[in-house]
């Protein structure tokens, strides 16, 4: 068997550490000037699996697209609910952090973590996350969605690299094991 994929954590925040306005808003996000894609191409090549929780994906497809924008990706979709699979997505309605396991033991590419803060705050407690890439922007929201919740699941990491884009900031981290 290869190695053991990686749960990677790919996201942008505020430089007070929110990720969306109280009303899920990304708007200032936009306002900021990056440079190109801010890193995004060459981090999604490194990913074949996508995951979301429920309120994560609504809010995606809510945003006036047709279809879901990972083409050629597994995606699942974290539910209470039962729900059909679509072409695109599959629901997983059980024990996220089980599944999570299992996939990481699958071979393949790096698994994306894409939100939202319920699971992400799960695979943290539960120590999945391998490796933590977050954009920082210039901006102080003041309030907010936070990236992480508070609770007592201190992690050590490991700093692999600092890049910029323009007025953002890449911080790239590994969880020390």
């Amino acid at each position: 068997m290869g190695k053991k994929r990686k749960l990677v954590l790919f996201i942008s925040t505020s430089l007070d550490g929110y990720i969306a306005t109280k009303d899920e808003s990304l708007d200032w996000l936009f306002k900021v000037e990056g440079e190109g894609d801010n890193g995004y191409s060459e981090f999604y090549e490194t990913v074949d699996t996508i995951l979301f929780g429920k309120r994560t994906y609504d809010w995606v497809m809510k945003q006036g697209i047709k279809e879901l924008p990972y083409k050629n990706k597994e995606c699942y979709v974290f539910t209470r609910s039962s729900l059909d699979d679509k072409e695109d997505v599959k629901f997983i309605n059980e024990d996220a952090v089980h599944f999570t396991n299992k996939l990481k033991n699958q071979e393949g590419r790096n698994i994306w973590v894409v939100g939202g803060g319920e699971l992400l705050h799960s695979f943290i407690k539960n120590k999945l996350v391998d490796e933590f890439i977050i954009k920082v922007a210039p901006i102080l929201l003041g309030t907010g969605i936070p990236l992480f919740r508070e609770g007592d699941y201190p992690l050590n990491l490991s700093l692999k690299g600092v890049r910029n884009f323009n007025q953002f900031v890449e911080l790239h981290y590994e969880v020390k094991k």
